[in-house]
């Protein structure tokens, strides 16, 4: 799948385009394969000159491309370039002083414990085999854009980048996730549990397996009737304790997870075989689901004393 992502100021200009009824048409008529204006015009009903002005104007948005094909007569022929058009509402972010922010991919855990079923996505396959816990043993894990497994755990070790002599004033870890369920099924509780330096900040119950309709980076292979997106989860853990999504989980703090004790940060994410709601764990990667992004850490913290 195709996608374009917009700035608001590139938006701007694509909506004004868009914003006919002509041109979203010859859009959708392209969907079907590359044709030519006169093919366009028949389509839609509209006399030639119309179709050529509206087709001018798509491609001077690069919406779509035409190209000679000698095949057909020297014809032009317009292809649709897109698939799908992403607006990011929110500016982008400019780094805050004594903020510290990594990403680190879904394939890159350094421990796995998990149960079938389960499995591991690239944004172009299967990697291994599915229901194979062997295969988050395969050096392919690495390029992984979903994962999946009923129970168990992975784990990560985020770089430890905090200045010595700083004080930790608070850590986030963003990460879009829901349960897993054989194909899809959008009720289907599954409780998710983070540990971070091996302490556990909290439990966050998903509400089910989300598929029927395409997640937004969700390639096109991989077909609807299965996991498709989830939703984005924060855990923070502050001075005065740990919070999913604002809403305060436990009353571990940070000066408990002694962050500067190790050259390392350990972030685990699973379902305990004893949990109440056993309904496994889908992870999503920044090309796959609805948020381009792989596990985001961000530490604030104070200047060095």
């Amino acid at each position: 799948m195709r996608t374009l992502q917009l700035t608001l100021e590139e938006a701007v200009s694509i909506c004004k385009t868009l914003g006919n009824d002509h041109r979203m048409n010859i859009l959708r008529i392209l969907s079907e394969g590359p044709m030519n204006v006169n093919e366009l015009s028949d389509k839609i009903g509209i006399p030639f000159s119309t179709a050529a002005v509206n087709v001018k104007r798509l491609e001077e948005s690069e919406l779509i491309s035409t190209e000679i094909v000698p095949g057909r007569g020297s014809q032009k022929v317009n292809s649709k370039r897109y698939d799908r058009i992403i607006i990011n509402l929110a500016e982008k972010e400019v780094p805050e002083e004594n903020t510290i922010k990594f990403e680190m991919p879904i394939g890159e855990f350094v421990n796995s414990e998990i149960e079938p079923t389960c499995g591991l996505l690239s944004d172009t396959g299967i990697i291994h085999s599915q229901d194979e816990a062997r295969s988050f043993f395969e050096p392919e894990r690495k390029e992984a854009q979903l994962l999946w497994f009923k129970s168990g755990s992975v784990e990560y070790h985020f770089p430890n980048r905090i200045p010595y002599g700083s004080g930790v004033e608070d850590i986030n870890f963003s990460v879009e996730l829901c349960s897993e369920a054989p194909y899809f099924k959008l009720d289907w509780p599954s409780d998710i549990t983070c540990w971070i330096n091996g302490l556990e900040v909290g439990t966050w119950t998903s509400p089910g397996d989300f598929g029927g309709e395409r997640g937004f980076l969700t390639p096109s292979w991989w077909g609807t009737n299965n996991t498709q997106y989830g939703l984005l989860k924060n855990w923070n853990i502050n001075h005065t304790g740990s919070y999913i999504d604002g809403v305060k989980i436990s009353d571990l703090t940070i000066d408990e997870l002694k962050l500067l004790e190790k050259p390392y940060i350990s972030f685990k994410l699973g379902v305990k075989k004893n949990a109440d709601n056993v309904g496994g764990m889908n992870l999503f990667g920044s090309r796959f689901g609805n948020y381009e992004q792989d596990i985001l850490m961000t530490i604030r913290h104070s200047k060095n004393k």
